[in-house]
């Protein structure tokens, strides 16, 4: 018998997402972690998954919007950044993850 769509639905989860690769733990001491929703709007994902990888600026802002801490609340906002490699690690992270 065939699945269900209903079966399928559900509400976005908290996953946690590490940074383990070792120039991360050598220059921070530890691995990172973060977490975003295990399903994104469509027309988030179908953004992210098209977005030209010569608009980092756009890439980046998107990214921004997905990464959170452990009570689902953006870490990037308000003035603030990240350093440059954790940046780039994150949205290799978030796109490997969504692209799953």
């Amino acid at each position: 018998m065939a699945m269900k769509l209903t079966q399928l639905a559900s509400k976005p989860q908290l996953i946690k997402l590490t940074l383990d690769d070792k120039i991360i733990v050598e220059e921070f001491g530890d691995e990172l972690e973060f977490w975003i929703y295990d399903r994104q709007p469509v027309e988030e994902f179908i953004k992210l998954a098209t977005a030209s990888q010569e608009d980092y600026g756009q890439l980046i802002n998107m990214v921004n919007q997905l990464v959170l801490d452990e009570d689902g609340k953006k870490i990037i906002q308000d003035g603030l950044s990240l350093p440059n490699k954790v940046m780039m690690a994150v949205i290799g992270s978030v796109v490997e993850r969504l692209g799953k």
